[in-house]
């Protein structure tokens, strides 16, 4: 299989391995990334190559496996490797898929930064219905218990599937034990959970808790970063609304929200991806940190590499278990795409389909979900397939022999996918930014806001009122 890569941009804070989102070497929007050298080779062409644009190296490893267990497939791959970092990827993608031609892509990915942009925004019209692949949506959707959310965001204006995930990346509350126990005198994921809310849709809880670990000398997490994903899809719209800037009441509560966390010591003011967030991951920051909001790949390839140890008694590994968190989230995730004017439309359906509804043993998920993919013993992940889950073990040492999938199933239903827009990935970091001066005391709230809103103005083809 011959492969092009443009260029493969690695995390500078973590491994090539243990990058977030996924399990290979993706890491989140918000994570920074060193450039490498490109390299290139001549790309393969003709009517048994199927051609793939991806931003990591992770879903062409996962079709190198799918033409490794199907030896009559029939086809090769020829992968262009794009990173998301500098905002490389899009232009190269959307370039590519304007052009047509020989070389266009048959199969591209996105991720949910700015997945909507390919599924119901401006780059729409290039996604191929999953039907049209020669894939039952509807009853392998259903067979498969695929949450909502992932389909919600992977459905066209028209009501057509066109993207599914891999992955399933609803969010838990991940939290040290010894602390649990230190300050509520268990740390049983049922009783914690109640103890911050769980499923209450309200962050009074979350705060009392707060208060009860500060006393004790404890953060309840590291910065306000660590709560912003559940805010942010627990509001009811998204950042556009009839093309208008729309600041929903529940995303102006973070300005409210993180002023709290910050006024009373809660956390130790630390930005995600940096490195005093990974030091609270060992337990080296100012104060000890209760916990992280995350999804399993955050225990995967973020706190796992980053706690101080490989094995139990190490750091502040086996230290942690999961409960179900105050408000319904996700974060990251990776879709997978067909244009619809590629003439290889079967054969990238059943690539598609092993990869994202194949319920099967012999499926991508099944491996994904039980750390097979590359033989035994391999990193375990949460998967979009709920009867996947169901049928795997997902039990980890990290976890101190907790099975994960007891709490991020159920995370992935009450997960909201609804309230994304394509220019989440900048109007995220335009209010984070504002925020941030606003506790800071930078600014008062009001000048954070319209300044927020300028920002917006000023850089987005967006009304604002």
């Amino acid at each position: 299989m011959k492969k092009k890569l443009l260029s493969i941009l690695l995390s500078a804070a973590m491994t090539a391995t243990l990058l977030a989102g996924c399990g290979s070497s993706a890491a989140p929007a918000e994570a920074p990334a060193a450039e490498e050298a490109p390299a290139a080779d001549a790309a393969a062409t003709g009517d048994n190559v199927i051609n793939l644009y991806a931003f990591t190296d992770e879903v062409p490893k996962m079709v190198d496996k799918f033409i490794e267990t199907h030896p009559d497939f029939g086809y090769t791959v020829n992968s262009t490797i794009v990173a998301t970092t500098d905002g490389a990827y899009q232009p190269a993608l959307d370039q590519a898929l304007a052009s047509g031609g020989a070389e266009a892509p048959d199969m591209y990915c996105a991720e949910a930064a700015f997945v909507l942009k390919y599924t119901q925004g401006d780059a729409a019209q290039y996604a191929a219905p999953y039907e049209d692949l020669g894939i039952d949506v509807a009853k392998e959707v259903k067979d498969a218990d695929i949450a909502q959310y992932t389909v919600d965001i992977g459905t066209n204006p028209d009501g057509k599937l066109v993207a599914l995930g891999y992955q399933a990346t609803g969010g838990a509350f991940i939290y040290r034990r010894s602390i649990a126990k230190d300050v509520f005198g268990t740390d049983d994921p049922a009783e914690i959970g109640k103890k911050i809310g769980a499923g209450t849709n309200s962050w009074d809880d979350f705060f009392a808790a707060a208060k009860d670990l500060k006393a004790k000398g404890y953060g309840i997490v590291s910065g306000d970063g660590d709560i912003w994903h559940a805010v942010e899809n627990s509001s009811d719209k998204g950042w556009i609304v009839d093309g208008a800037l729309n600041i929903d009441p529940k995303r102006e509560n973070f300005l409210d929200l993180s002023k709290e966390l910050m006024d009373n010591g809660y956390h130790n003011d630390t930005q995600d991806w940096q490195d005093a967030w990974f030091a609270d991951m060992k337990g080296e920051g100012a104060q000890e940190i209760f916990g992280f909001f995350g999804p399993a790949w955050l225990i995967n390839y973020t706190l796992a590499p980053n706690c101080g140890g490989e094995a139990v008694g190490e750091g502040t590994y086996g230290d942690w278990a999961i409960c179900e968190p105050p408000i319904g989230f996700f974060w990251g995730g990776t879709w997978v795409l067909a244009s619809k004017d590629s003439p290889k439309k079967e054969a990238v359906g059943q690539i598609i389909d092993w990869i994202t509804l194949n319920c099967t043993k012999d499926g991508l998920q099944y491996m994904w979900a039980n750390g097979t993919f590359n033989g035994e013993g391999g990193t375990k992940d949460c998967v979009a397939s709920g009867t996947v889950m169901a049928m795997s073990d997902g039990s980890l040492d990290f976890l101190g022999g907790q099975n994960m999938f007891d709490v991020f199933v159920p995370a992935n239903q009450y997960a909201n996918g609804t309230n994304l827009t394509q220019y989440d990935e900048t109007i995220n970091q335009y209010w984070r930014d504002a925020v941030r001066e606003y506790t800071a005391g930078n600014k008062d709230r009001e000048t954070a806001i319209a300044d927020f809103k300028t920002n917006v103005g000023d850089n987005l083809d967006v009304t604002v009122d």
